[in-house]
């Protein structure tokens, strides 16, 4: 449930703060990028110094019409030096090794930290921890931050808190989604009436490049487990081979394809980002009979019930196959019979 004490304790400490630090997580996603720069927006309104990095990841090409896009610098965390800062705030981050996948993430004690988030595996890593797992977004989680602090929700803010709500509830048709989400959406559309240009720049900034990835990734699908299973793989290999952008692996949403066949319950796609180092993304269609997040912790993931994703090191691609395939029967032992 949404926390009002611990909302207004953290803008007590943002009002504290002087040098603010913002970040959004690996393969960033419109929650993680809205939420950051809505919180972006609110914090420079305030007279706050902000500094926001686009992490792991390149910044978004489909999300370069949200206001204030270009102040994200391209920087990961290792890349900056924490003395500057007073405040880490994240959102949209479950935990210190989705601040940075480049190595141990050791946060100094003098950095105070906050985080906002909705993911159920969120190890509560910040000294304040503001987390709503029953919210279909963080970006929901930032908007009653605001409501409760009378923070103005100006034009700017609208815009990014809208595509974060708009696209982690996968147009407004994911579980968790309610009626509170329509109204908040309501409202900030009223006060951002464009925000059909928004959608269209999230859903139709593709690259040739997808197009070629996207079929290379269907050419490889098998199923498993009584074809409960689907899984879509590459492996580095091919990726360079066929000279594709990081930018559109990273981006990749093959499992919400996958879980779209009538019969595959479970859609996973596996990428070899670099030699030995697997990128895993989980949906399912079914989340009540397959909770995404018993597999996702299995192999030291995370996620949602119905979205998650994990990452395995030090492994080729068809041994990672084997072990999430072992894993699933062992978190679910009767998946071919049900």
């Amino acid at each position: 449930m949404f926390n009002k004490l611990i909302s207004k304790k953290i803008w007590r400490e943002v009002q504290k703060a002087k040098n603010i630090l913002l970040i959004l997580h690996p393969s960033p996603d419109g929650d993680s990028v809205g939420g950051n720069l809505a919180l972006y927006h609110a914090l420079i309104k305030i007279g706050k110094s902000v500094t926001i990095l686009s992490g792991d990841s390149e910044y978004p090409k489909n999300l370069l019409s949200l206001p204030s896009s270009g102040k994200v610098l391209p920087k990961n965390f290792f890349q900056i030096n924490q003395n500057d800062y007073d405040l880490l705030i994240t959102a949209d981050i479950s935990d210190k090794k989705q601040i940075s996948k480049q190595g141990n993430v050791n946060i100094s004690k003098k950095l105070k930290t906050i985080t906002i988030d909705h993911h159920p595996t969120n190890s509560k890593f910040a000294k304040i921890n503001l987390i709503d797992v029953k919210s279909p977004a963080t970006c929901q989680i930032i908007y009653n931050l605001f409501k409760i602090n009378k923070v103005k929700i100006t034009k700017n803010i609208a815009a990014c808190l809208f595509i974060g709500l708009y696209a982690d509830t996968g147009g407004f048709k994911y579980p968790n989604t309610n009626y509170k989400t329509f109204l908040i959406a309501a409202e900030l559309t009223k006060i951002y009436p464009s925000f059909n240009k928004l959608i269209f720049n999230l859903e139709n900034s593709d690259q040739p490049d997808r197009l070629k990835f996207l079929s290379l990734m269907l050419a490889s699908i098998s199923t498993h487990l009584g074809d409960k299973v689907a899984i879509a793989s590459i492996d580095f290999d091919t990726i360079k081979k066929n000279n594709i952008n990081s930018d559109v692996v990273n981006g990749s949403n093959i499992a919400n394809t996958l879980k779209s066949i009538i019969g595959w319950e479970i859609g996973i796609s596996l990428i070899e980002i670099q030699p030995n180092l697997i990128k895993i993304s989980f949906r399912t269609r079914d989340s009540i009979k397959y909770d995404l997040t018993k597999i996702s912790v299995a192999i030291g993931g995370g996620g949602h019930k119905t979205a998650a994703g994990a990452t395995i090191k030090d492994m080729p691609l068809n041994k990672a196959k084997d072990l999430l395939i072992a894993k699933i029967c062992q978190v679910y032992p009767k998946i071919d019979k049900i």
